[in-house]
């Protein structure tokens, strides 16, 4: 799927296109065959760019031939929407040419529905540095919100893991921690890129983006500093909290063991009884079965007592 935007410059309103024009904004979702054969012949863009960008695992970096600049940049993705924690990162690829900015990626993200809405302050096609900072900084703040979720799922499976005995929780809890990990990674080499763009040998960078700049750059230290923190939280409380399981378990035996022994009582007396021996008047007496009856409860109860101080029930 492919869409092209280009601002009005009379207006500064973001306009959707049929066609390919001059500073117009190409965004491309998991494209065809066809759509890469036309972007390529009309911004000259090296189609086996476009082959590298449709691998899930490429990484952040930068390449530049020519007059073209490629970078790449890892995105927060929500892989699976039936499951919580399912985030993974994907590659989003900017193109800059002369004349076009063209991004690429291989599903819908909402990272670029304010772009695409017109809702981004001061933001234009034509100003292609500006827009790839603008990117930058709204990853750096869709890693920032994918993390808040993520706390939020760590502080409910906490709670349900306290009374717990099943695994499903801790594998609740190691899906997060897959995503802590990927989040890591990803943030890191979006860092170095980013510093890279910084040094403006790479894109030329003018001084109203300067602010623009280090609020990107702030914004993605602090989802690396919160991703390494919370991954901290996840390794120690996945170890505590796989001992409270056992714990739990540990005293649901212990109370059925000490149940078990508790019944067996009225059971060995009453099979004591019904053996085949003489027991004299006890067997022609009519409340004898009344008085087996108490004998068996008392002597239950006096064993669930010893066991009760004893903490074994």
């Amino acid at each position: 799927m492919m869409r092209i935007y280009k601002t009005n410059t009379e207006n500064n309103s973001l306009e959707k296109k049929e066609q390919l024009e001059e500073n117009s904004w190409i965004h491309m979702i998991n494209p065809t065959k066809a759509e890469i054969e036309e972007v390529t012949a009309k911004t000259g863009i090296n189609p086996m760019l476009f082959v590298k960008l449709l691998d899930e695992q490429e990484l952040s970096r930068v390449e530049v031939e020519d007059d073209d600049t490629l970078i790449v940049v890892d995105i927060p993705a929500l892989i699976d929407y039936s499951h919580k924690n399912k985030y993974r990162t994907l590659p989003l690829g900017i193109f800059h040419t002369s004349n076009y900015i063209v991004t690429v990626l291989l599903k819908e993200n909402k990272l670029f529905d304010d772009f695409e809405q017109g809702l981004v302050k001061e933001f234009h096609t034509e100003k292609k540095t500006k827009f790839t900072i603008q990117l930058f900084l709204k990853i750096s703040q869709g890693y920032l919100k994918a993390l808040t979720e993520m706390n939020k799922d760590i502080q409910k499976e906490e709670r349900i893991l306290a009374k717990s005995t099943k695994n499903q929780e801790l594998l609740e809890m190691l899906n997060i921690e897959k995503s802590l990990v990927y989040f890591m990674g990803a943030l890191k080499y979006n860092k170095i890129t980013l510093e890279k763009l910084s040094k403006g040998n790479i894109l030329p960078m003018y001084e109203e983006d300067d602010s623009l700049l280090e609020d990107a750059i702030i914004e993605c230290n602090q989802a690396i500093e919160m991703a390494n923190i919370y991954k901290e939280i996840m390794a120690s409380t996945t170890e505590t909290y796989a001992s409270v399981i056992s714990n739990n378990l540990n005293s649901i035996m212990k109370f059925l063991s000490g149940i078990t022994i508790v019944f067996s009582i009225p059971t060995m007396i009453a099979s004591f009884m019904g053996m085949n021996v003489p027991l004299g008047i006890f067997a022609t007496n009519p409340i004898s079965f009344f008085i087996l009856v108490w004998i068996s409860i008392s002597v239950a109860l006096i064993i669930a007592y010893l066991l009760k101080r004893k903490n074994m029930l």
